[in-house]
């Protein structure tokens, strides 16, 4: 095990534009980082350009897996303070009639069920940590959706929902709080439509992202537990 004694934070989904750069604000600002990724090419070469975070594979979707994984950062690593949950995607339509089970059933594993997994794994390291933090990113969708993103409307609005039992459980007085940071996406329905499966990369600003998540351990703890915080606009912040 590592003799450095800085918090560890593990983001998972880190092989993404948004998990590289909240990766890399995360070493820049002195923590220690394990960054997770299904792909070991993806998330090794993701890890490389965050300054120094760990890659580590893991199908966060696959419950034993993400027990495994907690099994082995706890073994080299110590007790995470900080997870970070990126892993998302998109799947949409032009109507409510485009909404397939298909689509619901990718969003549902991608999104909701690799965010069950890691928090059950780490939860209570997170609630042990003078300075937890557990954080999701949301979209503007959960309050605003629209026939055609019914289906990852609803799966990130449980998602939220997930992330608001998590902060009840929670003592912020002790250290710890979890929070859904929301972003909007700089894609327009037309374009969502034209290309349901894409992911577009680069409508995010991942750099801003990257500062939110980081200025979230020198945040006490009272004021981010159970908040839904809108990126750059910190009057819609509420609890």
């Amino acid at each position: 095990m590592t003799t450095n004694t800085a918090p560890l934070a593990l983001v998972a989904g880190g092989s993404s534009a948004a998990g590289t750069a909240v990766a890399a604000a995360l070493v820049s600002a002195g923590l220690r980082v394990v960054t997770v990724g299904s792909d070991a090419g993806r998330i090794g070469a993701a890890a490389a350009r965050t300054g120094g975070a760990v890659p580590l594979v893991c199908d966060l979707a696959d419950p034993a897996a993400a027990s495994a994984l907690a099994e082995t950062v706890h073994r080299d690593h110590g007790a995470v303070s900080g997870l970070i949950h990126l892993v998302g995607g998109w799947r949409g339509g032009r109507d409510l009639a485009a909404q397939t089970d298909a689509d619901w059933d990718f969003l549902h594993r991608s999104v909701l069920t690799t965010l069950r997994n890691t928090t059950r794994a780490f939860y209570d390291d997170v609630a042990a940590s003078p300075a937890g933090r557990i954080a999701i990113v949301s979209s503007t969708a959960v309050t605003a959706p629209t026939p055609g993103d019914a289906n990852y409307a609803t799966i990130k609005a449980a998602a939220e929902t997930w992330v608001r039992a998590l902060a009840a459980g929670l003592d912020p007085d002790a250290g710890p709080a979890a929070v859904v940071l929301v972003v909007k996406a700089l894609v327009d329905d037309a374009m969502r439509a034209a290309a349901p499966n894409r992911k577009f990369p680069g409508f995010t600003d991942v750099t801003d992202l990257g500062q939110a998540v980081s200025e979230l351990f020198s945040t006490p703890a009272a004021q981010l537990n159970g908040a839904r915080i809108v990126l750059n606009q910190k009057a819609s912040s509420d609890h």
